[in-house]
């Protein structure tokens, strides 16, 4: 053996030693949600759980993708959006995270979006909704799994069945998830001859809607058609059954809202017939992935999955196919992987939209049957409204 092929040997045998010690790091993710604070920390806690339950599902229980394992770091935002500000920085930059996923709240998670850009790291937003979160102030680093309001309130519009006939009064929360709502229902009813009489906005955490109610009351009361209040208020404070306690029927006015997750759906057996729409409820879908999910929580919960738990799991599935199409684990690569990428989740087929990254989805229209051996009210399912029934606005246009 020359000089020169020992050397390459040499060299080689280094190489394929660096490679293999490089092969066992650990992909590090951030689950950065609020689990302190807020009356939300439900939904937190079901996404983290559907989370671990996809990188389960996706890897085959190994836990590992192309031979590094993934190893899950945990960030409480505490529902403010300076401390999620600074936890995300921590995971990019102390931690040094591949990706982060997060947050809960609209609002909070807006402020982050500027954070992935800084560090120039994937940001996957769940289960947050706002549109503006794939909006002008987005960035190019930004993924959303969740749906948005424009979907949530294009899938409620449909299952309204709006024509010349509809009134409607809207009541939401003062905030990004409230008016982003609220102005993508209004732009769904475009066309369709129906009217919004009166929009309403109360502060988060309100428990009295008196007020807010008798002003819907009025706008609605002495129109001819069929009148409808919309409630789309995601906090407590039980606004749909306080105004049902106003007695809306005396002026014909009914109730419509989303679905909603599990333990708040025992308050929608006061509204049998109701029809909405909804992200996902565990009977509306049949797949394997769903038939899995639905198996393996039931039997490790004793309860069916919600639909934050789905949220999660669809994120965990993006994030494992991204790695394992990427040319590399380098962040260009994944974004590359990711724009246009289509994966299979609880609810079927999503697709990362090129333009904006918002994960074009389905969703589930609705009506309230209710059955007394089920503690909650059933939103058995009308039909499965498709990503193509939905014109969702580009939020942003990539360069």
């Amino acid at each position: 053996m020359t000089r020169f092929t020992r050397l390459a040997a040499a060299v080689a045998g280094v190489l394929a030693i660096a490679g293999a010690a490089s092969a066992e790091d650990p992909i590090k993710i951030a689950l950065v949600h609020g689990v302190s604070g807020s009356s939300f920390e439900a939904f937190s806690k079901q996404s983290e759980t559907g989370f671990k339950m996809g990188i389960e599902y996706a890897t085959g229980g190994s836990n590992t993708i192309k031979g590094h394992p993934v190893e899950l770091i945990y960030k409480d935002t505490q529902f403010k959006p300076d401390v999620a500000r600074a936890v995300l920085a921590e995971a990019y930059g102390d931690d040094d995270v591949l990706l982060a996923v997060g947050a809960t709240s609209s609002g909070v998670t807006k402020g982050m979006l500027p954070i992935a850009e800084e560090y120039e790291k994937i940001l996957i937003v769940e289960p947050a909704v706002a549109d503006s979160l794939t909006g002008p102030d987005s960035n190019r680093y930004v993924f959303k799994t969740s749906r948005n309001s424009s979907m949530d309130m294009q899938a409620q519009a449909l299952a309204l069945k709006p024509d010349a006939n509809l009134y409607v009064a809207t009541i939401a929360e003062d905030y990004a998830f409230g008016h982003d709502g609220i102005d993508a229902f209004k732009a769904a009813l475009k066309g369709s001859g129906a009217t919004v009489v009166t929009e309403e906005y109360v502060p988060q955490g309100t428990a009295d809607f008196t007020a807010a109610t008798e002003r819907m009351f009025n706008a609605l009361k002495d129109k001819d058609g069929r009148k409808v209040i919309l409630v789309y208020i995601a906090g407590g404070g039980d606004a749909p059954g306080k105004i049902k306690a106003m007695d809306p029927d005396r002026y014909g006015i009914e109730i419509s809202m989303g679905g909603h997750i599990l333990p708040v759906l025992p308050t929608y057996k006061r509204f049998p017939g109701m029809e909405g729409a909804v992200y996902y409820y565990y009977e509306s879908y049949q797949n394997p992935i769903n038939d899995w999910l639905v198996k393996e929580h039931m039997a490790r919960f004793g309860t069916p999955p919600d639909f934050f738990t789905a949220g999660g799991m669809a994120a965990a599935l993006a994030v494992v196919k991204a790695i394992e199409t990427a040319d590399s684990l380098e962040t260009e690569d994944l974004i590359k992987a990711m724009e246009g990428m289509t994966w299979d989740t609880p609810k079927g087929p999503m697709t990362f939209r090129p333009e904006d990254h918002q994960a074009l989805q389905s969703m589930v229209h609705f009506k309230i049957r209710v059955d007394d051996n089920v503690d909650w009210a059933i939103p058995e399912l009308v039909r499965i409204i498709g990503p193509e029934e939905m014109d969702i606005p580009i939020g942003r246009h990539n360069n």
